[in-house]
Order: C-alpha cells, then structure tokens, then sequence
C-alpha cells in the first residue's frame, strides 16, 4: 500500500471517528460524557458546552472532508497538524483537571499523534513530488557529462 494510500485511509477513519464522536456529544451528551475523562460534567443549562463540543469535532471533521474531497492534500496535511492541538488541548484539560490518566493519554494522546502523523505524510507527499520533479527536469544531457 502506497503512503497516499494510508494517508487517505487514516484522514477517512478520523474523519469517520471525529464526526461519531461530534454527533453522538450532539444528540446524547450524557451517555457521550463520560467517556472523555473528566471527573464532573455541566449539569442543568451549562450542559450545553457538551453540544458545543459535539459542534466543534463536526465542524473540525467536515473540514477535513472537504479538504481531501477537492484534493487539496497538501492543505489537508496542515489541517491535520492544525487539528492535532485539539486532542492535545483535550489531553492536557483531563490531567489539569484531576481526570482519568489513562483516558487522556490513551484516547486523546493517541489521537494527537495518529492526526499529527497523518498530517506530516500529507505533507511529505509534496516534498516527495517535488524531488520527483525535479530529478526529471534534470536534461540527459547534463547527467552525461
């Protein structure tokens, strides 16, 4: 399998995963709630910050969509280191918050770096099609003598 194709397939799995997690913190926050982390929840009104929650992984999520749908691979990589600060701010929010240890780190620390990787092999891919480029710009001529 080709690097563009696991890139591909790792931006389709997260995009898959980001907007489950972004639906199910829009349409059953509490039953989504616990799963992040955090030792307490908003009750009542302020509840609604796990809507906004829910908002912000859809909206993150559709954006990659539409960045691999047109193609714009190198813009998707950036998008994806860009989007990496989110589960980083995630992580750091459960351990400054006296949450679970292993949820930060292996929820959102793991899907930190799987979005950061996925980010650095979109963006190599330019790098590699440039040197590509280049080596065939190079004129037979010149190599020969």
């Amino acid at each position: 399998m080709t690097r563009t194709r696991i890139a591909t397939a790792l931006v389709l799995i997260g995009v898959a995963f980001i907007l489950y997690i972004g639906l199910g913190y829009v349409l059953a926050p509490n039953s989504m709630a616990p799963g992040f982390g955090l030792p307490a929840w908003p009750q009542g009104e302020s509840s609604a910050f796990m809507t906004l929650k829910g908002v912000r992984d859809i909206s993150s999520g559709v954006v990659l969509l539409a960045l691999l749908l047109t193609r714009q691979r190198f813009a998707l990589g950036i998008a994806m280191l860009a989007v990496a600060v989110t589960p980083v701010g995630d992580m750091l929010t459960v351990l400054n918050n006296h949450g679970s240890v292993t949820t930060a780190l292996s929820v959102h620390g793991l899907t930190a770096a799987l979005v950061a990787a996925t980010g650095v092999l979109l963006v190599r891919e330019r790098s590699a099609e440039s040197s590509r480029d280049t080596v065939a710009a190079v004129p037979v001529t010149a190599v020969s003598q």
